[in-house]
């Protein structure tokens, strides 16, 4: 890991390795039904931004905005915590295994699946509380399987983001039938009776 010092982006460091270690880290959280506002969203961006890097196979800049923003004593003092709790949990769970699958040829279909976890985590679906649960799953198995090269842990992440974008367009499309049913229910899917005019 990189100093928490400084600015966002050199805390989050310019190697996949590192913004790796970040993504896992960030998308843990969302693994629980409570998160903060927004936090799915930028979650999901951030999975993009390193599933692009993975294409051009070299890390892709940071926006400005968010690159220069200053990392606080007391919010680095909190992360420094919580990185070494994650990380002794981690290692014990993931270990080097199947690493053809970390490999460079490999980092097309990684960045895909990242991609493709990070777009259903962004997609919003009405109503549910729990929607992002399955896509920050698959985010942390993929993104910690990477750091880790850990190919179980990525096959595991593949299945799970194929289980969240089948739960994405399930939960979508039960809320379009929730929503035809209130909407037929309250009348106004009813066309008005016609009035019959007398010559």
């Amino acid at each position: 890991m990189t100093s928490l010092e400084g600015t966002l982006a050199q805390a989050i460091g310019q190697s996949h390795r590192q913004r790796l270690v970040w993504l896992g880290l960030l998308a843990m959280p969302l693994l629980f039904p409570v998160a903060l506002p927004g936090m799915a969203s930028a979650v999901g961006a951030f999975s993009l931004l390193i599933a692009y890097g993975l294409f051009i196979d070299r890390p892709a800049p940071l926006p400005d905005w968010l690159a220069n923003r200053e990392m606080h004593g007391r919010a680095s003092a909190l992360l420094k915590s919580m990185i070494s709790r994650v990380i002794k949990i981690i290692v014990v769970l993931g270990r080097p295994r199947m690493l053809p699958l970390s490999n460079t040829p490999f980092r097309i279909l990684n960045g895909l699946m990242l991609a493709v976890a990070g777009l259903s985590m962004m997609m919003p679906v009405p109503i549910i509380t729990f929607d992002n649960v399955l896509p920050a799953l698959a985010i942390v198995l993929i993104s910690w399987g990477l750091r880790l090269r850990d190919g179980l842990m990525l096959v595991a992440g593949y299945l799970v983001t194929v289980i969240a974008v089948i739960s994405v367009i399930f939960l979508w499309w039960g809320g379009a039938v929730v929503a035809t049913e209130l909407i037929s229910l309250s009348g106004f899917g009813e066309s008005m009776p016609l009035q019959s005019s007398s010559r």
